[in-house]
């Protein structure tokens, strides 16, 4: 057996016995390889993934080519009176899968194998559309796939965490599941449980979302991924009213890694998504007032912040609550942002941008407690 085939048979082996569980692969350098486990944490060298790599990729195209019709799972007849053309066996769909696996793992942008597995999980779906039996495989299948996403885009690797292949696939996936899930449950009046599951779920996705902003910082992908889940759960809502709360309910699990990653202008722009989704109320100004208090306590001039102070202000309407926390004195007047702006106008030296006009006003603020 070649040194690629052993590499790719102790790869297959860890991904084949995976389950449901979650693992968290990195690469290790040449002199701790070149393959390492210790229950869901995985270390490989980038040489010995090359290699398994290699034969992955040989394996693929060769069966594929030869049982699928345009390297994808057969397309199943829609009429009932046809049968079913039966796919490959199931020896040869096993090496598919554990090959697209680590295909994946080398480059997450491998769009056949992608889309090889979202074929898959379409005939899958497909077949169950035609028969009466039990919808549970199914969405095991569906849920290993989404737990195979995570392992991706919540590992260490180098561009997994922010790979729109990646995160097109996962919500694909997730809309099939929720799609299924909604069909067992028609004909049912939307409960308060149904409401709460989907606030679960999508607190859940949050944290998968915040694992990878942390990996990559400025993660538009992720949270742009977000900003797709929160639409495809009001979607599958019966009343279709329901997306203001949503939105409402991760508000206070969003703000503390907003406030934690004060830099990161992809987190903070999701922030001001849900606050302009959320229904107005208190929210708004509680909200963007622990952030200027947050801002002022810290001494924090970084622009992405404020950017976000800024747009609030002009999509929620909150100037006089921020003009109010900027106060120098409580009860006293603070300049208006509009003198500030005027004042950086004149100031050829600092370019008159809004965001800037409430930074100046902070200074303004550090100063009079000094």
């Amino acid at each position: 057996m070649s040194p690629s085939d052993n590499a790719f048979q102790e790869l297959a082996r860890i991904f084949s016995t995976r389950g449901n569980r979650i693992l968290e692969i990195e690469i290790l350098p040449p002199a701790l390889g070149p393959l390492l486990q210790d229950e869901c944490s995985v270390g490989i060298t980038k040489k010995y993934l090359v290699r398994s790599f290699v034969t992955a990729r040989r394996m693929f195209f060769g069966s594929s080519s030869s049982k699928f019709e345009c390297r994808t799972p057969r397309a199943i007849t829609r009429n009932e009176n046809e049968t079913v053309t039966d796919g490959p066996s199931d020896a040869t769909l096993k090496d598919l899968l554990v090959s697209t696996e680590i295909i994946l793992l080398f480059d997450c942008e491998h769009l056949t194998a992608c889309n090889w597995r979202r074929a898959w999980l379409d005939t899958l779906r497909r077949r169950r559309d035609f028969s009466s039996d039990d919808l549970g495989p199914l969405i095991q299948t569906l849920e290993t796939e989404l737990t195979l996403m995570t392992t991706y885009l919540c590992s260490p690797l180098h561009r997994h965490t922010k790979s729109p292949t990646l995160w097109q696939h996962r919500l694909w996936v997730l809309g099939q599941l929720l799609e299924i899930r909604e069909t067992e449950t028609k004909g049912s009046e939307e409960t308060n449980q149904h409401q709460e599951s989907k606030a679960d779920l999508l607190k859940s996705e949050l944290a998968i979302v915040f694992r990878a902003g942390e990996l990559h910082p400025r993660n538009y992908y992720a949270f742009d991924y977000m900003r797709k889940v929160l639409g495809i759960l009001s979607d599958t809502t019966k009343a279709r009213v329901d997306r203001s709360a949503l939105a409402e309910s991760i508000i206070d699990s969003a703000l503390p890694w907003c406030l934690a990653h004060p830099s990161d202008i992809s987190g903070w722009m999701f922030m001001l998504y849900l606050l302009e989704a959320a229904p107005k109320g208190d929210v708004h100004p509680h909200t963007v007032k622990k952030v200027v208090r947050y801002a002022l306590e810290v001494g924090w001039e970084g622009e992405s912040l404020w950017t976000f102070v800024d747009l609030s202000v002009k999509s929620l309407g909150l100037e006089e609550t921020v003009s109010n926390t900027l106060q120098r004195i409580p009860g006293t007047s603070c300049a208006s942002v509009s003198a500030v702006q005027g004042e950086l106008t004149g100031n050829t030296t600092f370019p008159a941008q809004s965001w800037k006009s409430w930074l100046t006003m902070a200074r303004k603020y550090w100063d009079g407690h000094n």
